[in-house]
């Protein structure tokens, strides 16, 4: 089923995570998501707190991008994030850990995000989908799942082995079912990427050009 613009947008969080943005673009990003109607517009935790309230949910990230941080300092991140009126957190996992088989590991780094930041903040975990085999990205679900994670999120968008994958979304979700979340995220941009991502079992998409994605689902008559 092919989802309206509406409803696509309810899916997205609308995202900038530059290192070069100020919290004018941040200002201007919360507007746009308010014009589109995204379900939350996703920042730099060191734009946090924001000096407005905005009127959609405000996600941020830890451990970012390279996820070569220890887990203290991802839950100390998390949290602090938390303090400062995230509602959602997007944790990248240790994906050389994975990668060398120690699968206890990532769960164990994912287990003290969650402690650090319990329901009602939403987990989610980034396991650089595009960087893993097959079997390592089924292990990293099943160590988000393990581990009490809300969401497995495909990449960061910042990884030079590429983003979200249809394939892999399907094996993701594939391997949470219905009982996690699956975000798409990395390298959507147009209406035809992001229908399909939502078609393989994306139930949220991480996008920067939302507008320009949006707009190609106007044009297409949808």
């Amino acid at each position: 089923m092919t989802l309206s613009p509406r409803e696509l947008a309810q899916l997205v969080d609308h995202t900038l995570l530059a290192p070069t943005a100020s919290i004018a673009d941040v200002a201007e990003l919360a507007r746009e998501a308010a014009e589109l109607g995204t379900y939350s517009i996703c920042v730099s935790p060191s734009m946090l707190p924001l000096p407005f309230t905005p009127s959609v949910k405000v996600a941020t990230v830890a451990g970012f991008p390279s996820g070569k941080h220890t887990p203290a300092a991802k839950a100390f991140e998390a949290a602090e994030s938390v303090r400062h009126g995230a509602d959602e957190v997007d944790m990248v996992i240790d994906i050389g850990a994975l990668k060398a088989g120690d699968a206890a590991h990532t769960q164990a780094e994912i287990a003290a995000v969650r402690e650090a930041i319990p329901a009602p903040a939403v987990l989610k975990v980034i396991i650089e989908s595009a960087a893993l085999t097959d079997e390592e990205i089924v292990a990293a679900c099943q160590a988000a799942e393990a581990a009490g994670a809300d969401f497995v999120k495909t990449s960061t968008g910042f990884h030079p082995a590429g983003g979200a994958s249809t394939h892999a979304v399907a094996l993701m979700r594939a391997t949470v079912g219905d009982r996690l979340g699956v975000k798409a995220s990395g390298g959507i941009r147009d209406w035809e990427a992001a229908q399909a991502m939502v078609a393989a079992g994306a139930s949220r998409l991480g996008l920067s050009g939302t507008a320009a994605v949006l707009d190609g689902g106007t044009s297409t008559g949808y």
